[in-house]
C-alpha cells in the first residue's frame, strides 16, 4: 500500500520522527492521490501493528517506541514457518546465545534474582511432578527480560511462542536434563564467561532437537 510505503521511508530518512504527527486525511489523500477510504484502512493498519496512535482531537501520532501489536507481522511469519523445523532450530542456535550474551552484560541484580527464581520454581516443580513449558519459559523470559532492548524482547518472545509445544514435550520426558542445562547455562551467565555460555547452549541443543513436535 503507497502510503504504508511512504510512511516507512520517511521514518528511515527521518523525514518523520517519533512523536510527529501525520499530516491529516485530506493532506495524505491529496498528497497521495488515493482516496479516504484507502488513508483510513492504511491507518487502521499501522494502529494495529503499534506503529500510529490515534489522539482525538489532535490527530494521528507516531508512537516513541512501538506499541502492543494487535497484529505482529512478525510473529505471524514466523509461526507460519513453524512447520520448518530445521530453520526454526537454525535460527535459536544462533539467536539464543546472542540474546543471552547480550543478557549478561545488562543484567541488574533484580535479573538475576528473577532468572535464578526460574531455576528454583522449575526445580521445585518437578520434585513435584507438576512442570510443565511454564517453568521452562520463564527461565527464558528471565534471561530476554534482562537485555533491556524492547527488540530482542520482541523477537525472542515470537521464537518463544514458536517452540513452546516443544518445550512442553521436553518438559513431560526430560525436565532433569532441561534443568541441568538451565544451571549450566546460568552458571556461566553469572560468572561472566561467554565462551561458557556459549558451550552450555550447544549441550543443552542436542536435546532440542529430539524434543521439537513439529512436522518436517
Amino acid at each position: 500500500m503507497q502510503i504504508l510505503e511512504r510512511i516507512k521511508t520517511a521514518l528511515i530518512r527521518g523525514e518523520l520522527k517519533p512523536g510527529d504527527y501525520l499530516p491529516s486525511e485530506s493532506e495524505l489523500t491529496h498528497s497521495l492521490g488515493i482516496g479516504k477510504s484507502s488513508v483510513r484502512e492504511a491507518i487502521k493498519m499501522l494502529q494495529a501493528i503499534g506503529v500510529v496512535e490515534v489522539r482525538r482531537g489532535q490527530g494521528t501520532v507516531i508512537r516513541r517506541e512501538p506499541g502492543d501489536p494487535l497484529v505482529d507481522p512478525m510473529a505471524f511469519g514466523m509461526i507460519l514457518a513453524r512447520g520448518m523445523t530445521r530453520d526454526v532450530m537454525e535460527f535459536r542456535l544462533m539467536f539464543e546465545p546472542a540474546y543471552t550474551l547480550q543478557a549478561m552484560h545488562n543484567a541488574t541484580p533484580e535479573d538475576h534474582a528473577r532468572i535464578r527464581q526460574a531455576i528454583e520454581a522449575m526445580e521445585a516443580a518437578i520434585a513435584n511432578g507438576e512442570q510443565t513449558a511454564h517453568h521452562d519459559v520463564a527461565f527464558h523470559r528471565a534471561i530476554l527480560a534482562a537485555t533491556h532492548n524492547p527488540m530482542t524482547i520482541r523477537v525472542g518472545e515470537t521464537l518463544i511462542q514458536l517452540i513452546e509445544a516443544a518445550l512442553e514435550t521436553s518438559m513431560q520426558t526430560l525436565p532433569e536434563v532441561a534443568l541441568k542445562d538451565h544451571k549450566a547455562i546460568y552458571a556461566a551467565f553469572q560468572a561472566g564467561d561467554a565462551a561458557g555460555v556459549q558451550a552450555a547452549i550447544e549441550v543443552s541443543s542436542e536435546s532440542w532437537e529430539t524434543n521439537l513436535t513439529y512436522v518436517d
